[in-house]
């Protein structure tokens, strides 16, 4: 072999390595600030335990980690795929700080290079990991056959439908990236050729974001930017996808109570859309400046009967609004005062201001906007529950927690 050959095969043995970096064939890999950006980078998803020697739900999870690499290895051989990483943060403490971890073991999932919003709170066990990796793994687009089929999409859904003139487009990968990134908070539909040819001009596809009924009567929404932009499309997908108020559920709920932000909760009944689109419209027009002071949600209240039961209601009593502080739950009196102006705000005004906490104490204070329910108590305390969400934050019996607050 000539040494312009052996060069060359040299060339493209470097350009495999790096373009697909797996730096480990057995377990999970390990990764420090020397390898974890280049592993980042060249795979579409990154499954990360980060962990310490010292703990012990660490040094139970780490065997379990380890066999559910070797198995999505042999499941996903293909360079670029997947990998599932660990970081050692005692030697690595630059890296848990960029990740911002605060309890041991944490699972992080980034795709495409980035952190995704929810870590792994799955059950931990080799089939979880596996089949939690092929979920994640599936193609996030949905496609359709026929322009009629968008009309029996799910209307209480945030939608994102593309259409374009084939698959091999490149505006089409920069697509398929953001729904990857995305699929979570948005539905994604995609038509081809023949099937929307009437609906954008040949050569130009066009993205559509359509908002649930439960939002508001908006019109569809067109992305007018650049289709080959991934940066610029996924922020664009990002703002529509993310709602300013979010459902909560049993699956979500130790995330959203890890933020630390107190909940204003909409109760609601499972088929009560009127309620949830008023109280979303209301908090979007009046309470939009306060979404970094308090996580604005909404609550199947079937399934949240427990909260309902500390607050002293029941179905019948739906809908209602609550705040849950993380300390104790303060009850809206009145779910129609909502539609009075400045009677929301005011309601979270008084708890940032410490009123219903002082109410808990000493009762109703005077000319207060949160009365007692019936005149004959209004000289006795109050009785707001203790939070019943916090109990649904990260449990002292599954992570190492970092901060007292925890």
């Amino acid at each position: 072999m000539s040494p312009q050959s052996v060069k060359l095969v040299f060339f493209h043995y470097f350009l495999v390595v790096c373009v697909f970096y797996n730096p480990t064939d057995s377990g999970a890999v390990k990764l420090t600030s020397e390898n974890i950006d280049m592993t980042l980078a060249s795979n579409e998803l990154v499954l990360i335990n980060f962990y310490a020697d010292w703990c012990r739900f660490s040094n139970i999870l780490q065997p379990i980690f380890d066999e559910a690499a070797e198995k999505v290895q042999a499941a996903f051989p293909e360079p670029g795929k997947v990998v599932m990483g660990k970081v050692d943060c005692d030697r690595e403490s630059a890296v848990a700080s960029r990740f911002h971890i605060s309890k041991y073991p944490t699972l992080k999932v980034l795709r495409n290079g980035q952190p995704t919003k929810r870590e792994y709170r799955g059950a931990r066990t080799v089939e979880a990991f596996t089949e939690f990796i092929k979920k994640q793994l599936e193609d996030p687009i949905r496609e359709f056959q026929n322009i009629k089929d968008l009309e029996q999409l799910d209307s209480k859904k945030r939608i994102v439908v593309g259409y374009f003139d084939r698959r091999d487009m490149p505006e089409y990968n920069t697509f398929r990236r953001v729904a990857t990134n995305l699929k979570e908070d948005c539905q994604f539909h995609v038509g081809f050729g023949e099937v929307v040819q009437a609906l954008h001009p040949p050569g130009h596809p066009i993205i559509v974001f359509r908002p649930d009924v439960a939002v508001s009567n908006e019109n569809d929404e067109t992305y007018t930017g650049d289709l080959r932009n991934f940066d610029e499309l996924n922020v664009w997908v990002q703002e529509k996808c993310v709602p300013l108020v979010r459902e909560i559920t049993f699956e979500n709920a130790e995330e959203l109570t890890e933020e630390g932000l107190p909940f204003l909760i909409l109760f609601y009944a499972p088929d009560d859309i009127d309620s949830i689109k008023d109280f979303k419209a209301i908090v979007q027009m009046d309470l939009i400046s306060e979404k970094q002071n308090v996580n604005f949600l909404t609550a199947d209240g079937k399934r949240f009967a427990h909260p309902l039961h500390h607050l002293g209601k029941t179905q019948a009593d739906l809908p209602l609004i609550a705040i849950d502080s993380f300390r104790h739950m303060y009850l809206f009196p009145n779910f129609k005062d909502i539609y009075v102006p400045g009677k929301l705000r005011q309601f979270l005004n008084d708890l940032y201001s410490g009123k219903l906490h002082r109410e808990f104490h000493y009762g109703p204070e005077k000319d207060t906007v949160v009365e007692a329910i019936a005149s004959d108590d209004s000289k006795k305390p109050t009785t707001p529950p203790e939070s019943t969400f916090k109990n649904l934050g990260p449990s002292k019996n599954r992570y190492t927690l970092l901060r007292d607050e925890l």
